[in-house]
């Protein structure tokens, strides 16, 4: 039985240098099989356009292997980032890991 969910906690900065660890991390948790991926934002001090393009390239790569993509807790520069490149109607955000599992328990 596959794994509902694995939770990935980034922290500090998101950039060219720090996302290709995401990007293994991403690979290896296709191997493994779960469904969905909620990646914790709460740590992340700072993210550019190399971090924002690995969180895209992870969401593209999930949902070819039939994993959803979620995030949580990002910060006020995390948002505006992402508010400015519309990505924010791409992702699924959630203020808390806590609010996330709210709703995967009322969703079960």
């Amino acid at each position: 039985m596959r794994q509902q969910v694995k939770v990935i906690k980034l922290s500090g900065n998101l950039n060219a240098t720090t996302s290709q660890e995401f990007r293994q991390k991403i690979t290896e948790i296709i191997e493994i099989g779960v469904k969905i991926v909620l990646v914790d934002c709460q740590d992340v001090t700072f993210m550019d356009s190399s971090g924002l393009g690995a969180l895209v390239l992870a969401f593209k790569t999930l949902r070819t292997a039939d994993i959803k993509l979620v995030l949580c807790s990002i910060n006020e520069q995390v948002r505006i980032l992402f508010e400015l490149t519309s990505m924010d109607k791409v992702f699924e955000i959630f203020p808390s890991q806590d609010a996330f599992n709210k709703i995967l328990l009322s969703a079960n």
